[in-house]
């Protein structure tokens, strides 16, 4: 028998993401697509699976049928020695109520926990690009004795406020307070522009997890939320401490890309994690098949570039076809059709993606089987982009699933 510890991961993944709309219009955050092969459920299963975590429950509420689909279809784990991932949505099996919040999605979930008995709980989010090895944060919760361990990241103290943050105590190690999006959060000893941020992965002890989820479920002034409610109480009681992101250690990681994290919630986040990719260098690096990031892709022939169409610093997907056409900085899909005289610059264009004859395309996201007629330009004009469609406070242009631009 393995001498491994006996680990339940548990995916928050009940996610609406209102800030990504209208990417969300249709589909829950975690199943947004990324990378042009990817889904953003698709970086922490591939964690888990990768450092051996491989009973995975992934909690689902939001518009989840795509999320559901993908799961299912994707992550077939070997049935033999007891493996899976499983989506499972919202049961109410307390009563005709959907999740009120991260914490209340565990605790209505706790029969997963019951029936797999394990040792320790792991609870990550499901909306998050980045590259980690969970079981080394595992094995320092085992060993430190606490109730629960957070995984942190350090950031800068002007960015810092819109994460939960870690106060550490005296020994680098435990947590004295932790704040849920403080307007004047609190620094690294010694670093005045740094704070430490919670990446909201954490690591339980069982029985500490259901002995502060059943208080937290009683208690009315509560809103069952990990960050605001589950951790401060864990802290308050001793229990709590933090796990260095940055000592994590990933096979085949680069300096370059080691210690990559971010947070895709809005759509400039979004847009700059995509352009983190594409560079000649890049900083989020998608080649490492030592800890390959994992997902179904679509039989699909090889991309295709005819009648001097050409990509410059992107990515392209299988299936696409550059027809005389121009693209630089993007990241393509599969099955995306660029006719000649286009241009596209700094962009994502997702599956089905089709761009007219002389059309231009900058700075945008293009959801599923958008269709960017003849002549037409998109980022050009944010102005009048700004009437027909959604642009972010940066001026990236966003156009929805299966929208047909206006000329």
């Amino acid at each position: 028998m393995s001498s491994d510890p006996h680990v339940l991961a548990m995916v928050l993944a009940g996610g609406e993401g209102k800030r990504l709309m209208p990417l969300t219009a249709d589909r829950a955050k975690p199943a947004v697509p990324f990378g042009g092969s990817y889904r953003l459920v698709d970086f922490v299963l591939s964690n888990l699976i990768n450092a051996g975590l491989r009973r995975v429950c992934v909690l689902t509420q939001y518009k989840s049928h795509s999320l559901d689909r993908h799961i299912t279809q994707t992550w077939r784990m070997s049935t033999l020695v007891g493996d899976y991932v499983t989506p499972v949505p919202a049961q109410q099996r307390l009563g005709p109520r959907w999740y009120t919040g991260s914490a209340d999605a565990i605790f209505q979930s706790l029969n997963l926990v019951y029936d797999e008995g394990p040792d320790y709980v792991v609870v990550f989010g499901a909306d998050h690009v980045y590259r980690m090895d969970p079981m080394q944060m595992v094995q320092a919760h085992i060993a430190s004795g606490a109730g629960v361990t957070v995984a942190g990241i350090r950031m800068p103290k002007a960015m810092s406020s819109d994460f939960g943050v870690i106060q550490m105590a005296a020994d680098g190690r435990k947590i004295a307070s932790f704040l849920e999006k403080p307007a004047d959060p609190p620094t690294i000893p010694g670093r005045d522009d740094e704070c430490y941020v919670s990446m909201g992965n954490y690591v339980f002890s069982t029985d500490v997890l259901l002995e502060a989820l059943r208080a937290d479920a009683v208690d009315p002034a509560s809103i069952h939320d990990m960050g605001t409610n589950i951790i401060p109480m864990l802290t308050a009681q001793g229990e709590a401490q933090v796990y260095d992101f940055a000592e994590n250690v990933v096979p085949g990681a680069e300096d370059r890309d080691r210690g990559y994290w971010r947070d895709v919630g809005t759509l400039d986040s979004y847009h700059d994690a995509h352009m983190d990719l594409v560079s000649v260098h890049p900083i989020f690096n998608l080649y490492n098949r030592r800890w390959p990031i994992l997902s179904n892709l679509p039989s699909l022939p090889p991309a295709k570039f005819v009648e001097g169409g050409n990509a410059h610093e992107s990515m392209v997907g299988a299936g696409t076809i550059v027809s005389g056409a121009h693209v630089r900085t993007s990241v393509i899909a599969t099955s995306v059709a660029v006719d000649a005289g286009a241009y596209v610059e700094g962009s994502v264009l997702m599956p089905g993606v089709r761009i007219g004859r002389n059309a231009v395309v900058r700075r945008a996201i293009l959801d599923k089987n958008v269709i960017v007629p003849d002549g037409a330009q998109i980022g050009v004009d944010l102005e009048r982009d700004r009437s027909l469609y959604t642009v972010s406070d940066a001026g990236v242009v966003c156009l929805g699933k299966g929208v047909t631009a206006l000329l």
